[in-house]
């Protein structure tokens, strides 16, 4: 009985803490609308199970090793180039290579640490909010960025707010110690994530790869070496 509940349990996908309470309230609408008219219930239903599905949390499978940058956020990959990192996060003003991905809104939307490290600094900037997958999202729109300190250098991972995106949450703390593939966020509906990493990365992605939080290598500061994975 037992292995048959855990069977169940590794089907379902988990829903983050983050989302119960909106959960709700699209279901309280739901039923308020299924009240004044039934087809209008209708469509609060799958309002709902929309909002459930935006809030799931699944188990991802990290490759681990040493050099590998994999990707925070799950989404399409929007930007690669070098630009200079927000003046927030104290990595200076040359220019760093960054790789962008862009989440929809029906991108799952927690946040994954994409190399191991301490977290050295957490910087919060209010802002606009432009849609995330333009450029100029990333000077202009509401950011939280999150520095780490890792073996290969600082590492900068910037949660922006998107065109609908109207908070952002960060788990971590100054001092944090995450490893590669940790919860460390959380951006609601549509958004985007910047990486910038030290020199020496060598760019796996190209624009309009499909990337998986957790999962997806991004970058990659070692050649030749085998990985290993981590399952949750």
């Amino acid at each position: 009985m037992s292995s048959l509940v855990d069977s169940v349990r590794r089907q379902i996908t988990p829903i983050h803490p983050e989302g119960y309470k909106f959960i709700a309230a699209f279901a309280l609408v739901a039923l308020l609308l299924f009240w004044l008219w039934t087809p209008l219930g209708w469509i609060g239903a799958l309002l709902t199970a929309w909002c459930a599905y935006f809030f799931r949390d699944p188990q991802r499978v990290t490759p681990l090793r040493d050099g590998l940058v994999v990707s925070p956020a799950d989404g399409v990959v929007c930007s690669i180039g070098s630009f200079a990192p927000p003046p927030e996060l104290g990595l200076g003003l040359e220019p760093m290579q960054r790789v962008s991905v862009f989440m929809s809104v029906f991108d799952c939307h927690v946040n994954r640490a994409p190399v191991p490290g301490r977290i050295a600094r957490i910087a919060y900037k209010p802002g606009l909010f432009v849609n995330a997958d333009l450029d100029k999202a990333s000077e202009d729109n509401e950011r939280n960025g999150v520095v780490i300190e890792a073996a290969r250098g600082k590492f900068g991972v910037v949660q922006i707010a998107g065109l609908i995106a109207r908070r952002i949450v960060c788990f971590s703390r100054e001092g944090d110690v995450l490893q590669t593939g940790e919860r460390f966020g959380l951006i609601r509906f549509g958004s985007r994530v910047d990486v910038y990493m030290p020199d020496g990365a060598r760019v796996l992605v190209s624009l309009g790869t499909k990337a998986v939080a957790g999962e997806t290598p991004l970058a990659d500061f070692a050649e030749g070496h085998a990985l290993s994975f981590k399952t949750e």
